[in-house]
C-alpha cells in the first residue's frame, strides 16, 4: 500500500509539470486557434535561463525563477510578433509548419550557446521533505512546491480569465475576434498577452521538471511538451480546469504503467490515451463541442 502510495504521489507529481504545461498550450489555442509546438521549447530556455542565474551569478532561487519567467515572457511575445503574428490569416498548416521551425530554432541556438553536454540542475526548491506512516512514505520538497504550484496556478488563472478586465477581453477574442475588435479590444495585443502569460508558466514548469529530474539540456522541454500537449487535450484543449486535470491523470498514469507494466513503454501509455480519447470523446473531459454555421 505505501509502495502504491509513493508512486501515486510521483503521478500527480510528474502531472502537475504537464499540467502547468499544459495551461500554456490550452490558453493559445483556446483565444488564438493555434498550436504552440515551440512552446515545450520554451521551456527548456526557461530551465537553461535560471541554471545560468544559480550556476554564475548565484542568485537566490526565487530571482533565478523571476529572471527566467522575465526572459521566457519576452520571448514568448518576440515569438509571437516575428512568427506567428503575419500569419493571422495564413491556413492553420502554415501556423503548424511556423510552429515547427520556431522549436527547431530554439533547440538549435541552445545547442550553439550551451552545447549538447547535459548540465546538472541544483534544485531550486528550498522546502523539506514530509515523512509518512513512520519513514515508510516519503514526500519531496519538489513534490509537495510543484503541487501546490499547479493548484495556485490554476486558481489565479481562472480568477483572471474570469475577473479581470483583459481575462474578459482574452475570452471575447476566444469567442469571436471579430466581434471583439468591434467593441474596441486590441486583438493583437490580447494576444500577444496570452502568448506572455503561457511562456511565463512554461519558465515556472522548465525550473520544476529540473529540478524533481535534475539533468539539462536543449532537448529538456520537447518530451514533456508533447505529453503536455496530450494532456490538454485529454482534459478538453482551451479548458483551465480540464489542462490541470489532464495533467494530473496522465502523470498518475505514466507513472502507474512504468511501476506495474513496462517501463520501456510508459511513453506509449501516454499516446495511446491520446489515441482513445480522440477515439471515445475527442473534445476532451472538460471540453465543449462547438457548432459550426454553414
Amino acid at each position: 500500500m505505501t509502495l502504491f502510495l509513493s508512486y501515486l504521489i510521483n503521478g500527480i507529481s510528474l502531472g502537475s509539470v504537464y499540467a502547468i504545461i499544459a495551461l500554456g498550450y490550452t490558453m493559445v489555442y483556446g483565444i488564438a486557434k493555434m498550436l504552440n509546438f515551440a512552446h515545450g521549447d520554451v521551456i527548456m530556455v526557461g530551465a537553461y535561463i535560471s541554471f545560468c542565474a544559480m550556476q554564475y551569478l548565484g542568485l537566490p532561487a526565487i530571482v533565478c525563477i523571476l529572471m527566467s519567467m522575465a526572459v521566457c515572457t519576452i520571448l514568448g511575445i518576440l515569438i509571437e510578433g516575428l512568427a506567428y503574428k503575419p500569419l493571422r490569416q495564413a491556413p492553420s498548416l502554415a501556423v503548424l509548419i511556423t510552429a515547427i521551425g520556431v522549436s527547431y530554432f530554439l533547440q538549435n541556438m541552445a545547442l550553439l550557446i550551451w552545447g549538447s553536454n547535459p548540465k546538472s540542475f541544483a534544485s531550486v526548491v528550498r522546502v523539506g521533505s514530509l515523512s509518512l506512516f513512520q519513514g515508510k512514505l516519503l514526500i519531496s520538497g519538489e513534490t509537495i512546491v510543484t503541487v501546490l504550484a499547479n493548484i495556485v496556478i490554476m486558481i489565479a488563472l481562472t480568477l483572471f480569465t474570469g475577473k479581470t478586465k483583459v481575462g474578459k477581453a482574452m475570452r471575447a477574442v476566444s469567442e469571436d475576434k471579430g466581434a471583439a475588435e468591434l467593441m474596441g479590444i486590441n486583438v493583437n495585443a490580447t494576444i500577444s498577452m496570452t502568448f506572455a502569460i503561457g511562456s511565463a508558466l512554461a519558465a515556472i514548469a522548465g525550473v520544476l521538471l529540473c529540478s524533481a529530474y535534475p539533468t539539462l539540456q536543449p532537448t529538456t522541454g520537447s518530451m514533456p511538451g508533447i505529453k503536455a500537449f496530450t494532456a490538454a487535450v485529454f482534459g478538453g484543449i482551451g479548458s483551465i480546469p480540464g489542462a490541470m486535470i489532464g495533467g494530473i491523470l496522465l502523470g498518475v498514469i505514466e507513472i502507474l504503467g512504468k511501476a506495474y507494466i513496462s517501463t520501456e513503454l510508459g511513453d506509449a501509455f501516454v499516446f495511446a490515451v491520446l489515441i482513445v480519447v480522440l477515439l471515445v470523446k475527442p473534445t476532451g473531459l472538460l471540453g465543449k463541442k462547438v457548432h459550426e454555421k454553414v
